[in-house]
């Protein structure tokens, strides 16, 4: 399922719901009920049904499914690289990459 996002549904909402009907479809895929789901992970069975439904979860729980489904790579990469759009943000981004402390 690919997705185009313009910037009027680029928000956290738009995210969460997608990412829960992406994880139902793998779910269905593989033909496990949320039970089973919820044995192969820990995740309880009304957290999944209510991720599904409203596509709130903790990240820890998310994790969880994601492993589960073998996207344990791209969890981990997510973040992993610096993004940026201008010479002046690259700049930026490297003075930055040596600092020790969140200030």
């Amino acid at each position: 399922m690919e997705y185009s996002l313009d910037i009027f549904t680029r928000n956290p909402e738009t995210v969460l719901s997608r990412l829960a009907e992406n994880c139902r479809a793998r779910r269905l895929e593989k033909g496990y009920s949320r039970r089973t789901l919820s044995e192969l992970t820990g995740v309880p069975a009304p957290t999944i049904e209510h991720f599904e439904r409203t596509g709130k979860i903790s990240l820890e729980s998310f994790c969880r499914l994601a492993i589960e489904f073998d996207y344990y790579d791209e969890l981990v990469s997510l973040l992993g690289k610096s993004k940026y759009t201008t010479g002046k943000e690259l700049e930026a981004i490297n003075k930055n990459k040596n600092r020790k402390k969140g200030r």
